[in-house]
């Protein structure tokens, strides 16, 4: 990159002297041009006040020969109709008409006339003046070599060069400190983010007087950040699925090992009690619907998170839906002494009915197991503008503050040996909030130990707000 820049800016300053010699050749040759008229039309001017018009002008013009000679210039006076009438160079009476001469048509015209070109007979460029004599009817013209800037080239070249080497050196000079002060931030940033590697993702980006390369830097430590916290994201995933494989193994290997141990009593037929096997039959039942229940969870866990629900959205009648729940319910409710107050008006949302029977059986039946003896579940139900908001809300346990944030990962439980009395999946409270994203909807959660929580779940009430499987 440096070497880059530095070719570049070689080139860029090659372009620019160029650039600055052409414009400063054409400027100075102009105005040496307008500088030489002017001065020649003041000599002409002098000579009609002197020229005697009345004598013979031949011979005025050439006495003045040895002087306006001296630089091959030539003094000529032409009559209105384009001879010659006298010339410091040559006898008169050989010369051509010059009425076509531009200098002189535009001297008859305006008064005066300027004109350059190139003479044959000199073998040079020459710069013609002509004033109209404002004493005889006749135009004096005077002609000089002109060269302009070429003139001078020889004396200025070195100076030229002279310039344009130190114009190269401090360019050098700037263009090094230039080329630094870029590649020097940029070389920083890339030893910083050669840094980042496992844990260690923290950018330490100095400021530099570069706006876009500062932009850069902001820009590499935000994708650090995030690079950062997408690790441990997945490092938190990771865990999860390591408990959730855990956990699964464990829940599924439990009624396993009750369904063989009751299955092997009574394949040794040493059990002659017919209720005994009955109850033992009961277990092992038991034991199958749980797993069965269980696996049924997981699986629909599993659909939720890839969008797989198959099932169309239809109305679904929440007063009705919830008075059914406390039917279900009334038999845990009753042998746990636990009172449900529900106050729903007649409201309808667009829902696959089954999610949302598992998702009000699910926060209810958490809300009557995890209270106390004689506690109270509230339920409401209510509109905010687009929006059904459902809230449970019970006076029980309560959840710490630490466990809730993983209060709705799989498996997990608050306090497990309570848990395991209370029975279920461990999956409850999962299945919820996958319902709950599915449907685009939002749920929280505020608790405290000893007073009991209250989940607060909004959904949409339109499925135009919902998007199809």
């Amino acid at each position: 990159m440096r070497k880059a820049i530095f070719i570049q800016f070689i080139r860029v300053l090659l372009a620019a002297l160029l650039l600055n010699s052409i414009i400063f050749y054409i400027a100075s040759s102009s105005r040496m041009l307008k500088t030489a008229r002017k001065d020649m039309l003041y000599t002409l001017e002098t000579l009609d006040c002197i020229l005697d018009y009345q004598g013979d002008l031949n011979k005025q013009v050439k006495q003045m020969e040895s002087v306006i000679g001296k630089n091959q210039s030539r003094l000529t006076l032409i009559l209105s109709d384009g001879k010659v009438a006298a010339d410091t160079g040559v006898d008169a009476s050989g010369m051509d008409n010059h009425l076509a001469r531009e200098e002189v048509v535009e001297a008859i015209k305006t008064g005066k006339g300027h004109a350059a070109r190139y003479s044959h007979t000199l073998k040079k460029t020459m710069l013609y003046v002509a004033f109209r004599s404002s004493h005889q009817d006749l135009i004096l013209r005077l002609g000089v070599p002109f060269l302009g800037l070429r003139e001078y080239i020889t004396l200025l070249l070195p100076a030229a060069w002279l310039s344009f080497a130190i114009a190269v050196f401090v360019s050098l000079g700037a263009a090094d400190r230039l080329v630094s002060s870029v590649t020097k931030p940029i070389l920083q940033l890339a030893h910083e983010m050669k840094k980042v590697h496992g844990s260690a993702m923290d950018l330490e980006i100095t400021p530099c007087p570069y706006e876009e390369i500062n932009l850069i830097g902001k820009t590499a430590a935000e994708m650090s950040v995030r690079l950062k916290q997408y690790v441990e994201q997945l490092e938190k995933e990771r865990t999860i699925r390591q408990e959730f494989f855990s956990n699964a193994s464990h829940e599924l290997k439990t009624p396993l090992t009750s369904i063989q141990g009751y299955a092997e009593l009574l394949e040794q037929n040493n059990i002659k009690d017919d209720t005994i096997k009955q109850d033992f039959i009961c277990r092992i039942k038991k034991e199958a619907v749980h797993m069965t229940s269980l696996i049924n969870d997981i699986l629909m866990i599993s659909r939720l998170e890839a969008n797989e629900i198959k099932e169309s959205p239809t109305t679904v009648d929440l007063q009705k839906l919830l008075s059914e729940i406390l039917i279900t319910l009334e038999p845990l409710t009753k042998e746990l002494e636990i009172t449900i107050s529900v106050n729903c008006p007649p409201v309808t949302i667009e829902a696959i009915p089954q999610q949302m029977h598992q998702l009000c059986l699910n926060l209810l039946t958490n809300a009557v197991k995890y209270n106390h003896p004689g506690g109270r579940v509230q339920v409401n139900v209510h509109k905010a503008q687009k929006n059904i908001v459902l809230t449970v809300q019970d006076n029980g346990a309560g959840i710490p503050k630490e466990a809730q944030e993983r209060i709705f990962e799989r498996f997990y439980r608050v306090d497990k040996s309570r848990s395991r009395k209370q029975g279920g999946t461990g999956l409850g409270l999962s299945i919820v909030k996958h319902i709950v994203n599915h449907a685009q909807g939002t749920i929280e959660l505020t608790s405290a130990p000893g007073k009991g929580s209250c989940f607060t779940i909004t959904l949409p009430i339109r499925t135009s707000q919902i998007p199809k499987a």
